[in-house]
């Protein structure tokens, strides 16, 4: 970077970055940068050249290839929120698990690490290296200090998405209510254990569209959910209104109440599941 001066590229600069700042793309794609170029009477060749100087100056970011933000240090600029950075490094991907929990006040507890759903296949700088040991690690992101966890899933589970505003210029897609609560159910160890869902079931299911959180449930076709979801509502007192179509739900044999606990205890007929909620966790 030594050829290039430590200017940003002058009014071409300042040019770019007015006119991605107009768009509110604090993070944007070289794709973003071009279209605002053309814009701005940028040529497609100058565009690049523009981006390495306003990098060398530190007025913006690479994140990974193709993908820049603002730093926020050039007067009247704003660095993006980390929420943004997160939800912009795959796409399509929102905002889930325990930082849904945080932001829908479903949950005190405020995540040391973002997690992200998305249908991507993620391959972080980490999975690149020997060190990346376990997959559940490997799969953070680390950028500046920040950590992202991204959980893949089919394009056809992904669904129960809105779009929330997290700071007065920025709003990101996050699993609504519904879809947050019942990932916590069918991947307890995302996000406390099978404890912590129940607790936010039992504190929370009135202020809940219950009808959306049953439909999400037969949508996401896996039975041991349904399951697992029925119970739970009707431990806290939920009518055969609601949870009728989770009892029609046919099952082959029975599943586990709690998936981290040994199958040990009885079995719950009306459900079909093992209530082994008394018995240790697997190892």
């Amino acid at each position: 970077m030594a050829h290039l001066p430590d200017s940003y590229s002058g009014g071409q600069g300042l040019a770019l970055l007015d006119g991605l700042d107009e768009r509110g793309k604090l993070v944007f794609t070289a794709g973003d940068a071009l279209d605002v170029g053309a814009a701005r009477s940028l040529a497609a060749r100058q565009v690049y050249p523009v981006l390495l100087r306003l990098e060398a100056a530190g007025w913006i970011r690479r994140i990974k290839r193709g993908l820049y933000a603002v730093t926020g240090k050039l007067p009247g600029s704003s660095a993006p929120h980390d929420y943004a950075i997160a939800t912009a490094l795959y796409t399509p991907s929102a905002l889930s698990h325990r930082t849904a929990l945080q932001l829908h006040e479903l949950s005190e507890q405020v995540p040391q690490v973002i997690t992200c759903t998305t249908t991507a296949k993620v391959v972080t700088p980490a999975m690149r290296t020997r060190q990346a040991k376990r997959r559940r690690r490997a799969s953070i992101w680390e950028v500046d200090g920040l950590q992202i966890q991204y959980i893949s899933m089919r394009p056809a589970r992904f669904f129960g998405v809105e779009e929330v505003w997290v700071d007065e210029h920025t709003r990101v897609p996050v699993t609504d209510r519904e879809r947050t609560v019942l990932d916590l159910v069918a991947d307890p160890s995302r996000a406390g254990g099978f404890g912590e869902a129940l607790s936010v079931l039992e504190a929370h299911h009135e202020e809940l569209d219950l009808a959306k959180l049953v439909s999400y449930a037969l949508r996401l076709e896996v039975v041991a959910v349904a399951k697992r979801l029925g119970w739970a509502l009707e431990t806290f007192g939920v009518g055969d209104d609601v949870l009728a179509p989770l009892l029609a739900l046919p099952v082959k044999g029975v599943q586990a109440l709690d998936p981290q606990r040994e199958r040990r205890g009885t079995v719950i007929s009306r459900w079909k599941l093992l209530d082994n909620l008394a018995v240790g966790r697997a190892r």
